[in-house]
């Protein structure tokens, strides 16, 4: 082998990861073993290429992201670039605007070395004068990956079926699979493990956070409480999936209307806004009226115990500094919705956090479904 070999290596070697802390080492062994070490990284991969729904997914592919997502914040953190996916470009398609899952696909994107296309509301002709089918074998040939965020989950399964490339559920009505993701890597850090942590969902859970919770942690083999009234539970068809799932796992499921009972030994509490923008006043009338119970209080966290943290998926309305906060102050005449203030700023939050993950745990998903492909 060659002394201009070796150069040659060498040189595309630190082109593409940088000296960083290369050089505070020295010897070939080392260099050696930092490639290895990132070979073995880039080469997790997922069998299924879409990210749909974490029922799609065992708990081992579910674990292999959480440590491919670890690895991956551990390298940010250091300052050691990870650009395995230079040359590859991907769709941002957004029905729905949101500030967490734009900046982490952004980010995570150019990180990995991609550049990104965002689509807004008003960016493309998706279902008005297009259908998915075909804006999704227009996409598929232009992009390595779709990212879809917005209504039904029929329209992300549409635009996984038609498009022949990878496609990521950013949030839909039935799941939001990149947020519990980030949240069970939120938990894994502040708790050292997943199996049996307690996490008690307080509020509406028949929707998207709610849906994909109780599905994470019956994946997971954790312990699983919804705490509101009844009419808020998840669907009884996905309650019987999740216990199926939770019989292979060791996951408990419960329902409870008792707060003080659902919350006792808790490790997380976890809630999400009571309403979305554009529902009827009735409707948040009702939910409000339904759902003040189960605001997350400094009680409510007395009550679990010291151990508890508290999550948020945000945004959330906690006080008064936001258009909404006031609005729901001037119609209702509540200083705070699903959390107060005090438990959303305390020590017990961990909400930055979780917000952080999101990035390191979606740019897991893009390397684990675009390596190789």
């Amino acid at each position: 082998m060659s002394i201009r070999y070796l150069r040659d290596v060498f040189k595309l070697f630190f082109r593409f990861f940088g000296p960083g802390p290369f050089l505070t080492e020295t010897g070939p062994g080392i260099i050696l073993k930092r490639i290895r070490r990132r070979e073995e990284k880039v080469m997790f991969t997922l069998d299924r290429k879409n990210f749909l729904t974490l029922l799609d997914f065992s708990p081992e592919e579910i674990i292999g992201l959480l440590d491919l997502a670890a690895e991956l914040k551990a390298e940010k953190k250091a300052g050691i670039p990870h650009a395995c996916l230079a040359g590859k470009n991907i769709a941002l398609i957004f029905e729905k605007t949101s500030t967490r899952t734009r900046c982490a696909f952004e980010v995570a994107a150019h990180d990995l070395g991609m550049q990104c296309t965002y689509l807004d509301p008003s960016g493309s002709q998706i279902g008005k004068k297009e259908s998915i089918a075909d804006t999704a074998r227009v996409l598929g040939r232009m992009f390595d990956g779709i990212e879809y965020r917005g209504f039904g989950q029929a329209i992300v399964e549409d635009l996984a079926r038609y498009s022949g490339v990878p496609v990521w559920n950013g949030l839909t009505n039935e799941f939001h699979p990149t947020q519990v993701l980030a949240d069970l890597l939120t938990v894994r850090e502040h708790f050292g493990a997943l199996k049996g942590v307690k996490l008690v969902y307080m509020g509406d859970a028949r929707y998207n956070m709610g849906n994909s919770l109780m599905v994470g942690c019956a994946k997971m083999g954790m312990h699983f409480v919804a705490c509101a009234p009844e009419k808020y539970r998840p669907g009884s068809a996905l309650i019987s999936t999740c216990r199926k799932i939770a019989e292979e796992t060791g996951a408990v499921l419960e329902f409870e209307t008792d707060v003080a009972k659902a919350v006792a030994g808790a490790q997380v509490i976890y809630t999400d806004v009571w309403v979305s923008m554009g529902e009827a006043d009735s409707v948040w009338e009702e939910r409000i009226s339904d759902l003040l119970p189960y605001r997350v209080t400094g009680n409510v966290m007395r009550m679990a115990g010291p151990q508890c943290r508290f999550m948020h998926c945000l945004p959330s309305f906690h006080d008064l500094n936001t258009a909404i906060g006031r609005s729901i102050h001037e119609k209702f005449g509540i200083d705070c919705m699903e959390v107060t203030d005090e438990v959303f700023e305390g020590e017990q939050s961990i909400v930055f956090d979780e917000a952080e993950n999101r990035m390191h745990t979606i740019k897991a998903v893009m390397a684990a479904t675009l390596a190789g492909a």
